[in-house]
């Protein structure tokens, strides 16, 4: 009797199985937070596995840092073009690069990787605390693509951990070099032949600020303005909050509350997290915001990252849109 109830329950699995959709992997639950607040690092600083990957510039970094913290500076973690080349700008490393990089600040496949960057800095002429705060995720989603499997962020960057009066230490820390054999998520990327095909069969967000999306303003590496065909609009800025200093410089930014950010996010996409989703903004850098978003803190399985975005679609002559 019980040969046979095993039998059956066996080939009801089996059965079921074959109706599970693809996208139930990314509900496994796990024990961390994709963004982690300064609480959780200062209560795991000591986590065997865990590795503090500071993206500051070399002097911010020995001026100040979480101790334990590597230092390997955002710019290094994409590619810009040759000198005298407009563009393309921050685009993801070769594999062999990105390896080596990977290999030389002593992370493996199995690292728990916590992106610590800057999140303050001026938000006119030029918002630098913004393109900070994005470079935080940028990264985060380049060890992604590498095939580093547990990358988190912190929420308001080394200025929160700072103006929390948490422990800060100029004692550089010398990662030991491994060989890092992860496997590269190819499916992440998409071309802009890719996302041409796609328009009007997948959903397409624009993470760029409203005017620029409705073509108020053409960003200096676009050559023209207007957004892709049927693009959807999701400002990265908009997901964030910034935190203002008396002297009304920014202190830190951190992002929204989960409840206020699902709701964004669902009026912009909706909630079927298997649909295919293409993110792109101006060069590569507000979009990795958007993905981590979509891929790591709301489960959404099927996001694409255009890494080419407004600048090599622009550059390239392909239609676009205006209100």
């Amino acid at each position: 009797m019980k040969k046979a109830l095993m039998a059956i329950v066996i080939v009801l699995l089996f059965a079921l199985s074959t109706f599970i959709p693809q996208c139930v992997a990314c509900f496994v639950p796990i024990c961390f937070k994709p963004i982690v607040s300064t609480d959780w690092l200062m209560a795991n600083l000591v986590r065997p596995n865990l590795v503090i990957l500071d993206i500051r510039s070399p002097e911010e970094y020995n001026a100040g840092h979480v101790p334990g913290a590597i230092n390997v500076p955002g710019y290094m973690w994409y590619v810009n073009p040759p000198f005298g080349e407009e563009f393309p700008w921050m685009e993801m490393p070769s594999k062999r690069d990105l390896f080596k990089l990977i290999s030389e600040a002593g992370i493996t496949q199995n690292s728990l990787v916590v992106v610590v960057g800057s999140t303050s800095g001026p938000l006119s002429p030029v918002p630098l605390a913004l393109y900070n705060t994005a470079t935080i995720t940028r990264v985060a989603i380049t060890l992604l693509y590498a095939g580093v499997e547990n990358v988190v962020i912190l929420d308001g960057g080394f200025e929160k951990w700072a103006a929390e009066g948490k422990p800060i230490s100029t004692e550089p820390v010398t990662p030991k070099p491994v060989k890092y054999k992860g496997c590269l998520d190819r499916r992440m990327l998409v071309s802009m032949k890719y996302v041409y095909a796609k328009i009007g069969k997948s959903i397409i967000v624009d993470a760029r600020d409203e005017i620029v999306y409705n073509c108020m303003v053409t960003e200096p590496w676009t050559a023209y303005a207007g957004h892709i065909p049927t693009a959807k609009n999701l400002p990265t800025p908009s997901l964030w909050d910034i935190h203002m200093k008396e002297d009304g410089s920014v202190a830190y930014i951190t992002y929204k509350d989960p409840a206020t950010l699902k709701r964004m996010i669902v009026d912009v996409v909706g909630r079927d997290k298997s649909r295919e989703i293409i993110v792109y903004c101006g060069v590569g850098g507000y979009a990795s915001t958007t993905y981590f978003l979509l891929s790591e803190v709301f489960s959404y399985c099927n996001v694409r990252f255009y890494d080419g975005s407004a600048q090599e679609w622009t550059n390239a002559g392909m239609p676009v849109e205006c209100p």
